[in-house]
């Protein structure tokens, strides 16, 4: 039996929202930094379970000490651990970006491959990971399902699933495939900045008129606009590195945080 297509009114309100976010976020970008393919993979696999900050503020060291897979690959575990343990869960990371870099450096030439099916077979990488790697480092469109925006495309009506790949499935048939990476990182600045989990700031979201979920969180736009995060707030970004456009401070490097 053949999916329908998703009804006509359900596409248009999600590309307004889509149009809309690009005007509130015209400068959106991915929030960790990196200058190479095998940075960004490995930046990636570190933020989870922390914040995009606190692996900026330690992949400086790592790739400092280790800037290619090879050597990477061949770093001792226990000095590995102690570079990483500000992410957390220190110990499984280290295995992970052992692991991976061997695989890069034995079966991919220590080159990051460009292809979802060679990168979701890489040691701690998964779909969300890959598609990171692929819309940032490669120019390939991807959706990037994390939390923020698994529970927008929840909130906007673009899907009932809590599971990452049918999000993906789901918001995937209401976009042109071009529009998937940019439209990954507005959805995310979103749900970071105003469309917090606990108590979105409804009261002062630019989008509230074509949301189905608004008055779930604060509607009185003074007590809304202090749950602002990042440059909305006035506070510094997640980037050490923001792209010259970002409207707001760098974040501190680790020492100063």
């Amino acid at each position: 039996m053949s999916e329908q297509a998703p009804p006509t009114a359900l596409v248009r309100r999600a590309r307004r929202i889509n149009r809309e976010l690009a005007e509130v976020y015209p400068y959106a970008h991915p929030e960790l930094d990196f200058e190479n393919p095998f940075q960004l993979l490995i930046a990636t696999v570190l933020s989870a379970q922390t914040t995009d900050l606190r692996v900026n503020q330690t992949t400086p060291a790592l790739f400092a000490k280790y800037p290619t897979p090879e050597a990477m690959a061949a770093a001792d575990p226990s000095d590995l651990e102690q570079i990483l343990r500000p992410t957390g869960f220190f110990r499984a990371k280290a295995k992970s970006v052992l692991g991976l870099s061997a695989a890069l450096r034995d079966d991919f030439g220590g080159e990051v491959p460009g292809r979802l099916e060679d990168l979701v077979k890489l040691p701690g990488v998964g779909r969300k990971t890959a598609n990171v790697v692929l819309g940032n480092a490669f120019g390939v469109p991807g959706l990037t399902v994390d939390t923020h925006f698994g529970r927008l495309s929840r909130r906007f009506g673009w899907t009932t699933s809590e599971d990452p790949e049918k999000v993906e499935q789901d918001v995937a048939r209401l976009f042109p495939k071009a529009e998937w990476t940019m439209l990954s990182h507005r959805v995310i600045f979103h749900g970071r900045r105003m469309c917090h989990s606990r108590n979105p700031a409804c009261g002062v979201c630019p989008i509230a008129h074509l949301c189905p979920a608004v008055g779930t969180g604060e509607m009185d736009p003074e007590k809304a606009k202090k749950l602002l995060k990042y440059e909305k707030g006035g506070f510094p970004g997640q980037r050490l590195k923001p792209p010259p456009d970002y409207p707001g401070p760098p974040a501190p490097p680790l020492a100063a945080s």
